[in-house]
C-alpha cells in the first residue's frame, strides 16, 4: 500500500513507496537488457545483469525494514547492494580482460554483513551502516577507475559509465561522511542522502547500466557482423574485398614512404588433390596454407585468401627481397605439415612483387605479381618468382 505524506503542500512518498517503485523499475531494466543482449556472452554483460539483480535483491530485502524481520533482511540487503556495486567492477575488469578472484569479491559484501548483523541489526535500520556506505562507495569508485581505461573498441559508453559510477561513487562517499559527521537522522543526511535521493541515484546507475550494456551488445554485434563479411569463412583470413580496400588505404597512406612488398600465391595442382582425395583434403590444404601464411607474417601484414586455391599478401613495408624470403618460409613451413591422413600437403608457386621495382599503385603491383606468378608455374611450379628477377627460386625443402 502506498502512503503519502503532506509537507508545506508537498506530497512525500514514504520509503517502502519509492523503493517499490525503484524494485519495479529495476526489474523491468533487468528484463529489457536480458531481452536486447541475450545473445552476448561476453563476460561482462553477465557481471552487469548480476549487479542489477542484486540491487534489486538488496532494495527488495529493505522493504521489510520496520517489521519484525529486521534482523533477517538489513545485513542482507546491505551486503547485496555492496556486492552489486562489486559486481560492477567485476564486469568492468572484465571489459579490460583481466581477471577477478573469488575473495576479491566476497570480502566487502562478507565484511559488510558481519558489521551490520553484530551492530544491533533487531533495532537498527542503520546498523552496520559506515561500512556499507564506505564500500558501496569504493566498488562503485573502482568500476569509474576501470571503465576509464577500458579501451572497448574506444568506445564513449564506457566513458560515459565510467561518470555515472564515479558520481555514484563521491556520492556514497558523500553518503559515508555526512553519516560520520551528524548520524543518520541529522537534516543534511536527511536532505541530500536520504533514502529518496539515494533511490534517485540507484536508478540513474541502473538506467546507465542498461544503456551501456545494449550499446556495447549492439557495438559488439555489428563488429562480429563486419569481421563475417570481411573474413572467409574456411580459413578465417581476409576476403578479396576486404584485402582489397585494406591494402588500397596502406599504400595511399601516410606511411606509403615506407614501400610495400606484395605476394601472389597459389597452391600446385590443387585440381587433382580434389579429385583424386576429395574436397575435404582441399579444404585442409586450403586451411593448412592459410596457417602457414599467417604463421610467417606480422601482426600489422593483410594475408587474404584470393579466390579457390589463390592467396594474397601485402607486406607494408618490406622489400623485394624480404618478401621472397617470406615466400619460402611459407612453403617451408607447409612441407613440414601433413594432413589428416599423413599425406603431404600440395606445393605452391609465387609471384612476388614490390615498390622498390617502380610499381607503385595496388593494381598495377596485383598485375605484376601476377605476371610474375604465371612464371613460376610456367618454369616448374613450386618457387618464388620475383618481378624483374632473372633467375627464380626454386624451393629446395622437398625431394622430387
Amino acid at each position: 500500500m502506498v502512503s503519502v505524506s503532506l509537507q508545506e503542500g508537498a506530497i512525500v512518498l514514504d520509503p517502502f513507496s519509492v523503493r517499490m517503485v525503484l524494485g519495479m523499475v529495476t526489474l523491468i531494466l533487468i528484463v529489457l537488457s536480458y531481452i536486447s543482449s541475450r545473445r552476448l556472452r561476453a563476460a561482462w554483460t553477465r557481471w552487469w545483469r548480476l549487479a542489477m539483480v542484486l540491487f534489486f535483491a538488496g532494495n527488495f530485502a529493505f522493504l521489510l525494514n520496520g517489521t519484525s524481520f529486521l534482523a533477517w533482511a538489513n545485513p542482507p540487503g546491505k551486503a547485496l547492494i555492496v556486492a552489486g556495486a562489486f559486481s560492477i567492477w567485476a564486469g568492468a575488469r572484465s571489459l579490460r580482460g583481466r581477471e577477478v578472484s573469488g575473495w576479491q569479491l566476497a570480502a566487502a559484501p562478507l565484511i559488510t554483513f558481519i558489521t551490520s548483523a553484530l551492530d544491533d541489526a533487531a533495532s537498527s535500520l542503520w546498523s552496520g551502516g559506515l561500512a556499507y556506505l564506505g564500500l558501496t562507495a569504493a566498488g562503485l569508485g573502482m568500476a569509474a577507475a576501470e571503465l576509464w581505461f577500458a579501451k572497448f573498441t574506444q568506445s564513449r559508453v564506457t566513458k560515459f559509465l565510467a561518470m555515472i559510477a564515479g558520481f555514484s561513487s563521491l556520492y556514497y562517499l558523500g553518503r559515508a561522511i555526512t553519516f560520520v559527521l551528524e548520524g543518520p537522522d541529522g537534516s543534511r543526511f536527511q536532505t541530500f542522502f536520504g533514502y529518496a535521493p539515494a533511490a534517485l541515484t540507484h536508478l540513474i546507475l541502473m538506467v546507465s547500466l542498461t544503456f551501456s550494456i545494449n550499446a556495447l551488445g549492439n557495438s559488439h554485434l555489428i563488429k562480429r557482423l563486419r569481421e563475417r563479411a570481411e573474413r572467409d569463412h574456411l580459413t578465417g583470413l581476409l576476403n578479396r574485398g576486404a584485402f582489397l580496400g585494406l591494402a588500397s588505404k596502406e599504400i595511399n597512406g601516410p606511411a606509403s614512404h615506407r614501400g610495400a612488398a606484395l605476394i601472389l600465391a597459389d597452391l600446385d595442382y590443387f585440381k587433382a588433390v580434389n579429385d583424386e582425395r576429395g574436397h575435404a583434403a582441399g579444404d585442409a590444404a586450403i586451411r593448412a596454407f592459410a596457417q602457414a601464411c599467417t604463421a610467417s607474417v606480422r601482426s600489422t601484414d593483410l594475408v587474404a585468401r584470393y579466390g579457390g586455391e589463390e592467396f594474397i599478401l601485402f607486406l607494408p613495408g618490406a622489400t623485394q627481397q624480404r618478401a621472397e624470403a617470406i615466400a619460402a618460409e611459407i612453403s617451408g613451413r607447409l612441407s613440414a605439415m601433413t594432413d589428416p591422413d599423413g599425406l603431404p600437403y600440395p606445393t605452391a608457386s609465387y609471384g612476388v612483387t614490390s615498390t622498390e621495382t617502380q610499381v607503385q599503385d595496388l593494381k598495377s603491383m596485383i598485375d605484376v605479381a601476377d605476371a610474375a606468378l604465371y612464371r613460376a608455374k610456367a618454369q616448374g611450379r613450386d618457387r618464388v618468382v620475383g618481378s624483374g628477377s632473372a633467375d627464380p627460386r626454386p624451393m629446395s625443402h622437398r625431394a622430387p
